[in-house]
């Protein structure tokens, strides 16, 4: 099955939901992140929420998440536009907690103390900011609570992620299910009892279904119309200008400490480890240095 989400509207209004596969991409990064089991469950999660959140943008927008937690994976990250392109970091890749009641602790692996940062480029002066405390930091539970709270739709969200035998991704993605402002009450308590019988969805996905499949399951006689069907893929937005940039803010004197003991610099992106390489003499031409 190749990434994709799927998002639909009841006929009647009362329901918005998204669901996504995100298995290839979330691969990717798990290979470029180089993260043990428990963080890549994590950090998968949150991938599949940024592509579920993505769905709601239009055109050039973009949306960021950020969990920053007491626990040993310190900071994730995760971005994605309107057009399914995401990308996904971690600060420390290695949880190195054992399996808690044969689950992966990835609550203990974020940390119960934290917070989960939020923030939009809807195309405005600025972005928009929003922020809440951790609710359970198994990540599902935290984005349903910052949508019901700070963006106040009450939303369900959930997210999965399978491994095989060898830590590779056998499955990944996610729904999230928002009822809209003067729907049908009466839809609510059914999809409530349909959601508490549903299977985890990564074994949905790893069983085959589909995200489209997925939302048939949830809303089973309820009329839906399929607005929204997007491609996903990992893509990285860095590039030479970003990376010059940055260095061109720096302050002139940690240049200057570069060129004097690295004779050089060498950036790093943190979401594809693309390097990008400055000599001493590039260095030496930024205009911080000129003044």
């Amino acid at each position: 099955m190749t990434d994709h989400l799927v998002r639909i509207l009841s006929n009647d209004g009362s329901l918005r939901a998204v669901a996504a596969a995100t298995k290839n991409l979330t691969e990717k990064i798990r290979r470029l992140q180089e993260t043990d089991p428990t963080a890549t469950i994590a950090l998968g999660r949150l991938v599949a929420g940024a592509a579920l959140m993505g769905a709601l943008l239009k055109g050039d927008q973009r949306l960021a998440l950020m969990i920053e937690g007491n626990g040993p994976l310190q900071r994730l990250h995760a971005e994605t536009d309107a057009y399914g392109h995401v990308r996904g970091s971690i600060k420390n890749p290695i949880a190195g907690l054992p399996p808690k009641e044969d689950r992966f602790d990835v609550a203990g692996a974020v940390g119960r103390a934290g917070f989960l940062h939020v923030v939009k480029d809807l195309g405005l002066k600025e972005p928009y900011r929003g922020m809440v405390q951790l609710y359970s930091s198994e990540i599902a539970e935290d984005l349903a609570y910052y949508l019901t709270t700070s963006e106040q739709i009450p939303s369900t969200v959930g997210l999965g992620v399978a491994l095989d035998q060898d830590f590779a991704i056998a499955a990944a993605g996610g729904f999230l299910v928002q009822a809209m402002p003067d729907g049908d009450p009466e839809l609510i308590p059914l999809l409530e009892k349909r959601l508490r019988h549903l299977p985890p969805i990564a074994s949905l996905l790893r069983q085959g279904q589909s995200p489209l499949q997925v939302l048939e399951g949830l809303f089973q006689d309820i009329p839906f119309t399929v607005q929204l069907e997007t491609p996903l893929e990992f893509r990285c937005t860095c590039n030479l200008a970003q990376v010059t940039a940055m260095l061109r803010a720096l302050p002139a004197d940690e240049i200057r400490a570069m060129i004097e003991e690295d004779q050089g610099a060498t950036v790093t992106c943190e979401f594809c480890k693309q390097r990008y390489h400055f000599t001493a003499e590039e260095l030496s031409a930024l205009p911080q240095l000129k003044n």
